[in-house]
């Protein structure tokens, strides 16, 4: 079975289970201020969890677009990935833990033919805030598990959310496939990372809310939410070594294998360093050629700063491989190729693709070369002073500035005689990681940042901005991304070069009139082509459904949206744009403030 092949079956299935298919969102979420991307099925779905209406129904399917960077170090290990597909399927409030267990078991052993004898599940085993889950073992008991493969984990394994301080969450039930290797030690079992089980789907049942005061609060809709994770799914059923050896991988390993061949003589390398190697290259490549598809430039910060430190941690890895220079096109052709059917804007997008990683290339090879010579300063500063240990703080800075693996760095020293305080090193890159990690959390709630209602008023803003620029600007304007919070907005597009005073004090100028003529927001539900034959905007065309929200504001704005809105912009206060700056290639970014309003405004939200 092919990777494919795997994906259709599971659409076919939960299809027919009355689950309305819908396409996968792009991996820049909507409105983007509290995630710099999509990293599962469910991100893109927040406000129908939280009791929105969906055009589609209350059941859904679809395979979505994620990526993950937070176990961005384990990469090159047999299943870890930063961008991956996720199987999903979720009831808004609809069917309850029977037919969710019932239908992942049925999918898993009756239409993939796993073994149920190998499958073990986890369970929420209760606390203080919540009951042990013995709803989901009754069923599992039920469906042929025996106790004996169904273990209690405490809220850190087996309890979901909130990404933040509140919101929704709720226990979860986890299902592990055995491999056949051996186990670890006598304390194995699902959960433990030696490799002998790997997880391959994971069944949320969201009806708790974490309130402020850090209660747990039964919530008004239950909801299931689960993911069943693409490439480990079909390493699995392929019996392959890991997911880097199947149809998923292949052809994109063997470009960079060929690509290895054709440079000739190369300095020897471990084979396991020469594979893992190998397979960061083929995954980071595969999730920047994604990124870069979905409209995201390599750049300083936010999504940005992620595309970049991905491709510059794959020219590192290129770099000990003995690569050929301005290989990064070269891979990605190969990822094009295997995901373009699939997904199409990969082929609409080949030429950006193409020359944003060639160009990002070119430029870290000259970093590449800096961090070479700042190690032959430190060097020689070692045997100045008679010393041979580089300490961790140098390793840190080598890896934190001139993007420098420790695994590179140890490497030159060994080759010179000298010792690495990767001690040093791992506490100083600990630290880094939770400061990094700590920032992700405070990134994710869906959405815009809230519903409030400066948000609100911001998000129509936003709206009106976008007219205004296309009206300034010229047609070709057309929105890359938004971020949204009660303080400011900040409206990512596409135009060649920054915004000239003049232009700014013109846009200015025409979204305040818009504000001052008090225009209605309504919003209508039609087709998609319907609200495009109509004129609306909507540049976002694989997050859609058949059934789009259109909102339109009085007679100026008309966008594909999901809301919320005012319903009158009077009293919204005055627009300024507060700076103005080139993000990227063909990419502006404006940042503006609402003055305090001087009346309240009524929010439209669909």
């Amino acid at each position: 079975m092919t990777g494919d092949e795997l994906r259709q079956l599971f659409l076919n299935f939960f299809g027919e289970r009355g689950h309305a298919l819908i396409p996968s969102a792009p991996l820049v979420p909507e409105n983007d201020p509290t995630a710099l991307f999509n990293s599962a099925g469910m991100q893109p779905l927040v406000p129908y969890l939280l009791g929105e209406s969906h055009s589609k129904g209350r059941r859904l399917a679809n395979v979505q677009k994620c990526l993950r960077t937070d176990d961005i170090e384990e990469v090159g290990d047999t299943s870890h990935n930063t961008f991956f597909e996720m199987l999903g399927f979720w009831s808004l409030g609809d069917y309850w833990k029977q037919d969710s267990l019932r239908w992942t078991l049925e999918w898993f052993t009756r239409v993939l033919g796993l073994e149920q004898e190998r499958i073990s599940v986890t369970v929420f085993a209760g606390d203080s805030d919540a009951p042990r889950d013995d709803e989901a073992v009754q069923v599992w008991l039920e469906l042929g598990i025996p106790q004996e493969r169904i273990y209690y984990l405490p809220k850190n394994d087996n309890w979901w959310g909130p990404v933040g301080k509140t919101g929704l969450c709720g226990p979860d039930s986890e299902l592990f496939y055995d491999t056949g290797r051996p186990k670890h030690g006598s304390d194995c079992q699902p959960g433990c990372n030696c490799g002998k089980y790997i997880e391959i789907g994971n069944n949320v049942f969201l009806h708790y809310y974490k309130t402020a005061e850090g209660r747990f609060e039964p919530f008004k809709q239950r909801n299931i939410d689960v993911g069943l994770g693409l490439e480990r799914i079909l390493y699995v059923i392929q019996g392959a070594e890991d997911v880097y050896s199947t149809d998923l991988f292949a052809p994109i390993i063997e470009r960079i294998r060929k690509l290895r061949e054709r440079e000739g003589d190369k300095a020897p390398l471990l084979p396991q360093r020469e594979q893992r190697l190998m397979r960061i290259v083929a995954d980071h490549l595969r999730a920047a050629t994604f990124i870069i598809g979905d409209g995201v430039l390599p750049g300083n910060v936010e999504q940005g700063y992620i595309c970049r430190r991905l491709i510059r941690r794959t020219v590192r890895g290129g770099h000990e491989l003995g690569m050929p220079g301005t290989f990064t096109a070269e891979v990605a052709r190969a990822v094009i190729t295997r995901y373009g059917a699939i997904y199409p804007e990969l082929e609409e997008r080949r030429a950006t693709i193409l020359s944003e990683l060639t160009h990002e290339e070119e430029r870290f090879r000259l970093t590449l070369a800096r961090g070479l010579r700042e190690f032959q300063k430190l060097e020689e500063g070692l045997r100045q002073w008679g010393e041979t240990m580089l300490p961790g703080e140098a390793v840190f800075r080598l890896f934190d500035t001139f993007g420098f693996p420790a695994s590179l760095t140890a490497e030159l020293a060994q080759e010179r005689g000298l010792n690495v305080d990767l001690e040093g090193f791992n506490l100083r890159f600990k630290q880094h990681q939770e400061r990094s990690r700590q920032a992700n959390q405070r990134k994710f709630a869906g959405g815009l940042a809230d519903h409030s209602e400066r948000t609100t008023q911001l998000h129509t803003a936003t709206h009106l901005l976008h007219q205004a620029l296309r009206d300034v600007l010229g047609t070709h304007v057309r929105q890359l991304g938004s971020n949204i919070t009660p303080e400011r907005l900040r409206f990512d597009f596409s135009h060649p070069k920054r915004l000239t005073a003049e232009e700014i004090r013109r846009v200015e100028e025409i979204v305040n009139q818009q504000i001052q003529r008090d225009l209605q927001a309504t919003i209508e539900v039609m087709p998609l082509q319907q609200a495009l034959d109509q004129g609306a905007l909507a540049f976002f065309g694989e997050r859609y459904g058949d059934l789009v929200k259109v909102y339109k504001i009085g007679d100026y704005s008309m966008e594909v949206c999901g809301g919320p809105h005012v319903e009158h912009t009077a009293g919204m206060g005055r627009f300024r744009i507060t700076k103005a700056e080139t993000i990227g290639q063909g990419a502006q970014r404006v940042r503006a403030i609402l003055a305090i309003p001087t009346q309240q405004c009524y929010t439209l939200n669909g």
